[in-house]
């Protein structure tokens, strides 16, 4: 079994949570999770950690992507 580096597992939830997305499937923090679950990702990391992963990826509200707008203090 290999485990992931920090880096490669937040790799690793970006890109599930996009691939949820994208199939129209459920696609919060215990959806990944679980995913992750049955791929066997190790270590596997908590609700909360993916959430903050989703949030610093600008991967909450069912948004899909950074919006720029948003940041420009308009």
């Amino acid at each position: 079994m290999d485990l992931f580096t920090r880096e490669e597992i937040e790799q690793i939830v970006v890109i599930e949570r996009l691939h949820l997305y994208n199939r129209g499937l459920s696609y919060g923090a215990q959806a990944i999770l679980r995913v992750l679950e049955q791929e066997g990702v190790r270590p596997l990391p908590s609700v909360r950690t993916i959430n903050r992963i989703l949030k610093r990826n600008c991967l909450t509200h069912r948004r899909t992507g950074y919006y720029p707008e948003d940041y420009s203090g308009d």
